[in-house]
């Protein structure tokens, strides 16, 4: 996919550049629990700060219901990115009225600006072209030209995103151009043999990557709550585990599917079982096709662990989103942790390994593993999953050369 760079822009020095990135950080009241979407910003806003632009930043962070909400500021933001950068950025108090409009205007070259949540203003999620362009048309006349680097929404036709893309000379930035590097490896020719790792809690989130990944993968590891759909599927007992009956249909012509296209699908062969959910909930292993009634599934157990790392180390293109049980609860982040290990396994030793954003990206760093031990640790799970579906995502068509 051929999109324009920031070399396509020319010269930016005391031009005014907007921003979209992605700061759609985890918060623990006003305290920032992952920065890893505002580090992986920095290459680009460095890159517009050494070339002498005006840097003006806008951002969503949460789901406000379309107007100011304290709890979703982008206050923490702004003072991480500042630390970040090694300097202030100032933090406009609106999206695009008089303070934005005044920050913007006070802004000398190499500096960097954060305009309030874009979220704030309900027109960003608009479904109304006609309100997406009114906001657009007020951001783009506070710069000179537009930098696209926020991949976790490149999937959603959006105001700050799409619209102001077609008002501005536009650009792809760092990350999203390394996102889509890396995602491509994986969709338009990957070195083989090629397994998919798909975790997460409902089958119905990933309906569309399983399809298209039934025609594209050698092997499908599949763990998390959506597991449970498949052994459903397969005629086991699930006990009170996570459980969407209403696909178990639909998994059954996936696993007919991929038989037919000589696909292995990889289910665990032992669960991590409780009464409760609950960090200090008393759990045991059991057989994945023999789960008690009363008792949920909360983790692959360990010898599917082990068997899921083992199938890794054989594949030369891993990709993985979506965690194997409650990796926030030590008793079960087991599976987790092994998926992760074993791809960085494979990857020292040659395969190219990517952690599909989300919660998986969320997983590697709660759990303390080493980022550099992946090939690419995405910024965008619903994104990276419409990337791998196959689907053209708005936030990057618009950017076409």
């Amino acid at each position: 996919m051929a999109v324009k760079t920031i070399a396509d822009l020319g010269d930016l020095r005391g031009k005014r550049v907007l921003v979209r990135s992605d700061f759609n950080v985890p918060l623990d009241g006003q305290t920032i629990t992952d920065d890893g979407r505002i580090r992986a910003s920095l290459p680009t806003l460095t890159a517009l700060v050494d070339a002498g632009a005006k840097v003006v930043v806008t951002a969503h962070l949460g789901r406000p219901k379309g107007e100011p909400d304290a709890k979703y500021s982008l206050a923490p933001v702004a003072q991480r990115l500042g630390e970040l950068l090694g300097q202030d950025v100032a933090l406009a108090d609106d999206v695009v009225g008089a303070s934005a409009t005044a920050t913007v205007a006070a802004l000398g070259e190499g500096r960097v600006a954060l305009l309030e949540n874009v979220r704030f203003d309900a027109r960003e999620t608009s479904k109304v072209d006609a309100e997406r362009e009114e906001l657009a048309g007020e951001l783009a006349a506070l710069a000179d030209a537009f930098v696209s680097d926020g991949f976790g929404v490149v999937h959603r036709k959006q105001a700050s995103v799409y619209d102001v893309a077609k008002l501005l000379p536009a650009a792809a930035g760092l990350l999203v151009l390394k996102e889509v590097e890396s995602l491509s490896k994986a969709t338009e020719s990957p070195e083989r043999p090629y397994a998919v790792v798909l975790g997460g809690s409902k089958v119905s989130d990933k309906l569309g990557v399983i399809a298209n990944l039934l025609t594209k993968a050698d092997k499908i590891l599949v763990g998390g709550g959506m597991v449970f759909t498949f052994l459903k599927a397969q005629g086991h007992s699930v006990g009170s585990s996570l459980l969407e009956e209403d696909q178990v249909e639909t998994v059954k012509g996936y696993l007919a599917t991929a038989a037919e296209n000589g696909v292995e699908i990889v289910l665990p062969t032992d669960i991590v079982a409780a009464e409760s959910f609950a960090a200090d909930a008393p759990h045991t292993t059991v057989a994945a096709d023999a789960i008690p009634d009363g008792t949920m599934g909360l983790d692959i157990g360990p010898e599917s662990a082990q068997q899921f790392a083992d199938t890794l180390l054989d594949c030369r293109t891993i990709v993985w989103n979506g965690p194997m049980g409650v990796f926030e609860f030590d008793a079960f982040a087991g599976g987790t942790r092994a998926v992760a290990q074993g791809m960085i396994d494979a990857t020292a030793q040659g395969a190219f390994s990517i952690v599909g954003g989300g919660d998986s990206a969320a997983a590697v760093r709660l759990l303390g593993f080493d980022e550099d031990g992946f090939s690419h640790i995405s910024t965008g799970g619903g994104a990276s999953l419409e990337f791998l579906e196959g689907k053209e995502l708005p936030g990057l068509a618009v950017l076409g050369a």
